[in-house]
C-alpha cells in the first residue's frame, strides 16, 4: 500500500473487542441498554467518496461501510461472497465467472447489477478518473494498456451477461479474489455518477450505496456525521446497530479522555507516550497490522558506499530490532524477521511470515568485520551516511532515526551518520528520483498474498525506492508470479527464495511490523480489523 495512504492498513482480521461488563452511564448516551448507538472517532478528516479515487484509510472506512464488493472478507480476512452469490476460476486461472446475487439494489431503491460493476471498473482504469489505485487492475486484460491511454476502456477484460460476469485476466493472479474484496473494484451506478460529475463523492448526498449503512451527514467539510443502516441492504438482516455516530477528532489525547468518560467506544493511543499511559485501562489491546516498516538504502549508483553489498549488510547486522521495540516502540510492534509481515497469508496453515523466517538477527561482531571489509573494498577509512525520514505519516519516525543513528555510529567505528527530516511529499518525491542515501518508509499490503511487498524489489517497480536491480531476484519473481502463480506451494517457495535474496543481500532492511495501540469497549462486539482493503467492518458490530 503506498506509505501515504494507510497508517494502519493481508489477510487475517482481528477481532478488536470481546466480552465485558456494561459501566452504566458510559459508552454512548444514557447508558442503557436500550441504546444501540456506537460513537467512534477519525483521526483526520474525510477526503471524499468515491470508491474509485479514495486512497485514505478513514475514507475507506466510510465507504466500506457504506458500500460493498462482490467479495467481503470475513473475521479471519478471508474473501467469502457478497454481492456475487458464486465465483469460479478457469482451470489456467485466467478466467473468472461470477454471478451475481438476485435482487440486489442501490440505496435509492433502484436496481443493481452486473453492468454497474462493468461501469466502475472501466471506470476506474480511465486515465481521465485518475485513480491512485488503478494500478491493482494490472493482470486484467487491458487494463495496462487502458491506463497508459493505447487502449479504450471498453476493452478492459469484464463482461456482463444478465447477472453474470465474466473476467478475462492476461496471466493468472493469486490475489484476485483478495481484490475484490478492495473499494477501487467497487461497483458504481452510471446514471448517478454522470448526474454529479466532479461533485460526485464530494458530499454524502452526493454519493450512493449498497452496502450495510447509508451514509449520512456529511456535507463535505464538516467533522460530524452518521452510518445508518441500509434497509436495501442484501444482507440487512444481519446488521445489528441502526446507526453509527462519527466524528473527526485530530488530538489522540481528547479521543482518549472522551473514550474513558464514555463518549467514544474506541479511541486510538498511537503514541508510545500514550500507549504506555492506558495499557492498563480497561479496553486496552494492540491490534497487529499488515504493515512493515523498513529502511530502503539508495543502490541507484547515487551512493557509492550503498552499493556495496558488505556495507549494506553490516547496518542490517547491527540494527537490534529487539531493543528498537522495546525502548523506542514500547513493546507496541514486533521485531521483523521478514519483508512480508505476520498476518498477511498462510501457507498450509502456517503463516507466511513464520514460514519465509530469515536470520535478521542483531549481530555486531559480524557487522563491524563486514564494515571494515567494505570500506576496504571502497577505498575509505570512514564514511558519512544520511537517514531521511518524515514525521507526517510514519509514526515515531524521529525516535527511530535518533536510535538508529545512536547505535550505528557507536558500534560501526569509522561511520557517520547524519539526519534528515523532511515534508511528506518531499519524502516520497526524493524517493521516486533516488536523492536520497537511507530512507525510513514503511508499507501496508494491498491485497493478502505477499506479492504485495516482494514486488518492491523487483527491478522497474515503480514503487522500488531502493533502485536496486537483481537478476536472481528478477528470475524467481517472474517464476512466482508466471508459471508457479496458480501452485500455491511452488509459488510460496519462491517468495520465501525471494525473501532470501532480500536478507543475504541486504537490498532493504525490514524494521518491525507495525501494530495499533488501541482503547476499544468491552462492550461491543463484532467490530473487525481488516488488515487489508477495508480497514475497520463495522457490518456485525453491536452493543451488548
Amino acid at each position: 500500500m503506498k506509505t501515504w495512504q494507510k497508517l494502519t492498513i493481508g489477510g487475517v482480521v482481528v477481532v478488536a473487542v470481546a466480552g465485558g461488563t456494561r459501566a452504566a452511564g458510559l459508552w454512548g448516551g444514557s447508558g442503557t441498554s436500550s441504546d444501540k448507538t456506537l460513537h467512534f472517532s477519525l483521526p483526520t478528516p474525510l477526503n471524499g467518496l468515491d470508491s474509485a479515487t479514495i486512497t485514505d484509510e478513514y475514507s475507506m472506512d466510510v465507504v466500506g461501510n457504506a458500500g460493498e464488493g462482490l467479495l467481503r472478507a470475513d473475521k479471519n480476512g478471508k474473501p467469502q461472497l457478497a454481492l456475487a452469490k458464486s465465483i469460479k476460476s478457469s482451470t489456467d486461472g485466467k478466467t473468472w465467472t461470477i454471478t451475481l446475487r438476485n435482487g440486489l439494489k442501490w440505496s435509492d431503491g433502484s436496481k443493481l447489477t452486473a453492468k454497474d460493476v462493468v461501469y466502475a471498473w472501466q471506470r476506474a482504469n480511465d486515465q481521465k478518473t485518475a485513480s491512485e489505485y488503478a494500478y491493482l487492475y494490472s493482470g486484467i486484460k487491458n487494463a495496462d494498456a487502458i491506463q497508459a491511454g493505447k487502449a479504450d476502456k471498453s476493452t478492459l477484460g469484464i463482461k456482463a451477461n444478465g447477472n453474470t460476469l465474466t473476467v478475462s485476466l492476461e496471466k493468472p493472479m493469486p490475489q484476485f479474489k483478495s481484490l475484490l474484496t478492495f473499494p477501487t473494484f467497487f461497483p458504481q451506478k452510471q446514471s448517478f455518477v454522470e448526474k454529479y460529475g466532479k461533485k460526485y463523492g464530494t458530499t454524502a448526498s452526493k454519493t450512493l450505496y449498497n452496502g450495510p449503512y447509508v451514509f449520512k451527514g456529511w456535507n463535505g467539510t464538516n467533522n460530524k456525521f452518521k452510518l445508518v443502516k441500509n434497509k436495501y441492504y442484501w444482507d440487512a438482516k444481519a446488521v445489528k446497530t441502526p446507526e453509527i455516530d462519527l466524528q473527526v477528532i485530530q488530538k489522540a489525547e481528547v479521543a482518549v479522555q472522551m473514550y474513558k468518560t464514555g463518549k467514544l467506544d474506541s479511541a486510538l493511543v498511537n503514541t508510545p507516550q500514550l500507549s504506555e499511559a492506558n495499557k492498563n485501562n480497561k479496553g486496552y489491546r494492540i491490534t497487529p497490522q499488515a504493515t512493515t516498516v523498513f529502511l530502503a538504502y539508495n543502490q541507484s549508483g547515487n551512493v557509492k558506499a550503498l552499493n556495496n553489498t558488505k556495507i549494506r549488510q553490516a547496518l542490517n547486522l547491527v540494527t537490534n530490532r529487539s531493543e528498537l521495540n522495546s525502548q523506542v516502540l514500547s513493546g507496541t510492534s514486533t521485531p521483523a524477521t521478514s519483508f512480508t509481515p505476520k498476518g498477511l497469508s498462510s501457507v498450509n496453515g502456517t503463516d507466511f511470515a513464520t514460514y519465509a523466517k530469515q536470520d535478521y538477527k542483531y549481530n555486531k561482531e559480524k557487522a563491524q568485520q563486514l564494515f571494515q571489509e567494505g570500506l576496504k573494498e571502497l577505498g575509505e577509512k570512514s564514511i558519512t551516511l544520511e537517514i531521511e525520514a518524515d514525521t507526517d505519516r510514519v509514526a515515531n519516525a524521529k525516535d527511530v532515526v535518533n536510535y538508529l543513528q545512536g547505535q550505528w555510529s557507536k558500534n560501526l567505528p569509522g561511520l557517520k551518520v547524519t539526519e534528515k527530516f523532511v515534508p511528506f511529499k518531499q519524502r516520497l518525491q526524493d524517493g521516486s528520483n533516488a536523492n536520497f542515501q537511507i530512507m525510513l518508509t514503511q508499507w501496508g499490503a494491498d491485497y493478502a498474498e505477499p506479492t504485495t511487498f516482494l514486488d518492491l524489489a523487483s527491478t522497474g517497480n515503480a514503487n522500488n525506492y531502493n533502485h536496486n536491480s537483481n537478476a536472481d531476484y528478477d528470475a524467481l519473481w517472474n517464476k512466482a508470479k508466471g508459471v508457479d502463480a496458480t501452485n500455491d506451494t511452488k509459488r510460496a517457495a519462491d517468495e520465501k527464495g525471494l525473501e532470501k535474496i532480500i536478507n543475504q543481500q541486504a537490498i532493504l532492511n525490514p524494521l518491525y511490523y507495525q501494530a495499533q495501540p488501541e482503547l476499544v469497549n468491552p462492550d461491543v462486539t463484532g467490530f473487525y480489523h481488516h488488515a487489508v482493503g477495508v480497514p475497520l467492518d463495522f457490518k456485525l458490530a453491536a452493543r451488548k
